[in-house]
């Protein structure tokens, strides 16, 4: 199946070539990070409020070609962008403080030294993380990164699919024997505290602990997670086959980085402060501000003291985790219809609840929602820029993918038209987790 055959022995060869001339090494010596991206089928929005959330890893990613440096010199090149990053893994600071000065966040059109810093920042915060947990590095690395054409802006967790790459390319480096639980708690050290970002776990995990053909369920309070296998393509007792699923990637051309994106972090502090107004309402108010701690019933009883936005997110999250249960056990069973249905109510939720998205990716949403063969849709990622995600049936998808492109570039013509047409809509299969070649 497609997912296993990622990345290919033409895009592995390439790359320790390249490492290989940069490090004056053999090819041989070169070892290559596989760090995929993902999807999240349910659970939109719920992570960093201690929510449930449902993903899979996708056979498009980063690759991460690197050998080690010999002192602790860090050299970069990027297949995405210009320039090339410098810096000593002895040189990144350990406080927060540090981490506003070195974090490079830059506007996107920015060139020379200016782009150097914007996407080298990843590489920065994935050592300042390790040595904030206390981790020595002695070693730095030379390497080269480059990632999935047309996806790097696209709502797939290119960021945690990056910083988790980096993070385990030093730490093969350094002999650093890092469990992936430990991994989620340094990627999110990246984000939060060296890039700003309050996202929550929902990347990282995916990233790092799912298996192919399942389904990865995590508990955002507690951390607990699960993988979820489906049923074996089989007749059921109605003489029926459970359906092949693949996975459509629809692009709509938008680009623009989260930490730039006020929409992102202003839904999580109204979470929050939907949060605490039930809270106080139960007589919960000394309890985290977080809406996993506030009981259904709790919400139920007094959620007409919320103001209309912070209802509608808190909506949001307690339907959400609804339909992630749902989901969960529509999967196991194999019922693929009704798993799709409940994406497809997902993404409504996100759109009339969440409000996050904009014209074009709502478009888009509409558009894969009535496309042949499709079982559910939603934007991937935050829903601020990117992509919408589907399931769809196997046998239709071809056919499906063609009528998105066709339909898109009748409402967006200008977007499709900045889109490589060979990538304006993609077939994809599930993958593995992140490792190391």
């Amino acid at each position: 199946m497609g997912g296993l055959s990622w990345p290919s022995d033409e895009e592995l060869n390439g790359i320790r070539k390249i490492v290989s001339d940069i490090g004056g090494k053999g090819t041989e010596e070169v070892r290559v990070v596989v760090s995929p991206y993902r999807i999240c089928p349910l659970g939109a929005h719920i992570d960093h409020q201690g929510g449930t959330v449902s993903a899979m890893t996708i056979n498009k990613g980063i690759l991460l070609g690197f050998i080690p440096s010999g002192d602790t010199q860090v050299v970069l090149r990027s297949g995405q962008f210009k320039g090339e990053v410098r810096f000593r893994v002895d040189g990144i600071q350990k406080s927060s403080q540090s981490s506003k000065m070195h974090s490079g966040i830059l506007p996107k059109d920015s060139s020379g030294p200016q782009e150097e810093c914007d996407w080298g920042r990843y590489s920065r915060g994935a050592v300042f993380a390790l040595q904030n947990r206390g981790n020595y590095l002695s070693q730095g690395i030379i390497g080269y990164i480059s990632g999935s054409n047309g996806l790097d802006s696209s709502g797939l967790s290119s960021s945690a699919a990056v910083g988790i790459a980096y993070l385990l390319a030093f730490e093969s480096a350094n002999n650093l024997v890092i469990s992936p639980t430990e991994n989620i708690e340094y990627d999110r050290l990246i984000e939060n505290e060296y890039l700003g970002l309050r996202n929550g776990i929902l990347d990282q995990s995916a990233i790092l602990l799912s298996s192919y053909g399942c389904l990865m369920c995590m508990n955002c309070k507690t951390k607990e997670h699960k993988l979820i296998h489906p049923p074996k393509l089989q007749k059921n007792h109605k003489n029926e086959r459970h359906k092949a699923f693949r996975i459509l990637l629809a692009l709509s051309g938008l680009k623009h980085a989260l930490v730039n994106n006020p929409g992102y972090n202003r839904r999580v502090a109204e979470c929050q402060e939907a949060a605490k107004v039930l809270l106080e309402a139960s007589g919960n108010g000394e309890v985290e501000p977080f809406l996993c701690n506030v009981k259904p019933e709790a919400y139920e009883a007094h959620k007409c003291k919320l103001e209309t936005n912070l209802a509608k997110r808190a909506e949001h999250y307690f339907s959400e985790n609804t339909r992630v249960m749902k989901g969960l056990e529509a999967w196991a069973l194999g019922k693929i219809e009704e798993f799709g249905r409940l994406i497809t109510a997902s993404g409504l939720s996100s759109i009339q609840n969440y409000e996050c998205g904009c014209e074009p990716l709502i478009q888009l949403y509409e558009i894969l929602v009535r496309a042949p063969g499709v079982f559910g849709a939603r934007f991937s990622g935050a829903g601020f820029r990117g992509c919408c995600v589907a399931l769809v049936d196997a046998e239709l998808a071809v056919e499906a993918a063609s009528f998105v492109r066709t339909e898109y570039l009748k409402v967006q013509p200008l977007l499709a038209s900045q889109i490589n047409q060979d990538s304006t809509v993609l077939i994809c299969d599930s993958s593995v987790c992140a490792h190391i070649l």
